[in-house]
């Protein structure tokens, strides 16, 4: 019995010391940097509804998408609101998510830079853990092969893990936020905490 005892009490302390080590290892994939990320998204605060545009890019050569490995970094998400930057991974299996904010890649959705329906999804409980601050008119930066594509949110929800209609065919340019909720539950979160979003200005660097 001792022996035992002794093998659970290891065995739990091990497990606690992992999950604080990926806890912290998935934070490095986000800074926080409040005044420089607002600065350099001037008019992040104006919530006013914006026109949704097409992702027209101002040059004329029109270039094949590049093709990504699963869990290669692709690109950040700023916002403004919570004044952090994601690092963005292309994949959301379980490895890449472990990383940082996962891509969608799937017949459904789209890069940006493309017309249709950008996902990306993260764990609640490390990158994502603020995301119940962002507001209805705030804005969402996608930064993406050397251009930002800014989407303003038009909604915000609470579905079901079930919820199958959420990641489909979208005609306008859309972003949508994806994680689990509720932020404080221990264990598998039963729901999906969504913030949907639309395209409205692009910027080439």
């Amino acid at each position: 019995m001792k022996k035992l005892g002794l093998f659970l009490v290891t065995a739990g302390a091990t497990l606690m010391i992992w999950s604080g080590y990926s806890w912290w290892d998935q934070g490095k994939a986000v800074t926080h940097e409040p005044e420089k990320i607002q600065q350099v998204h001037q008019g992040w605060e104006k919530t006013e509804r914006q026109q949704t545009i097409q992702p027209v890019k101002t040059t004329k050569t029109v270039e094949m998408p590049t093709v990504y490995e699963k869990g290669e970094q692709v690109g950040t998400l700023d916002i403004p609101r919570i004044g952090n930057q994601y690092e963005v991974f292309w994949g959301t299996d379980e490895d890449t998510l472990k990383k940082g904010v996962g891509l969608h890649d799937s017949k459904w959705t789209v890069s940006p830079g493309q017309s249709g329906h950008v996902v990306l999804s993260g764990h609640r409980d490390t990158v994502f853990r603020n995301l119940n601050q962002v507001q209805n008119g705030d804005h969402l930066y996608v930064n993406f092969e050397g251009t930002t594509y800014d989407y303003q949110v038009r909604e915000i929800w609470i579905t079901d893990e079930d919820d199958r209609s959420v990641i489909v065919r979208k005609d306008k340019p859309t972003l949508t936020l994806t994680t689990c909720y509720p932020f404080d539950y221990l264990g598998s979160a039963p729901e999906r905490y969504i913030i949907q979003a639309e395209l409205v200005s692009v910027e080439e660097k």
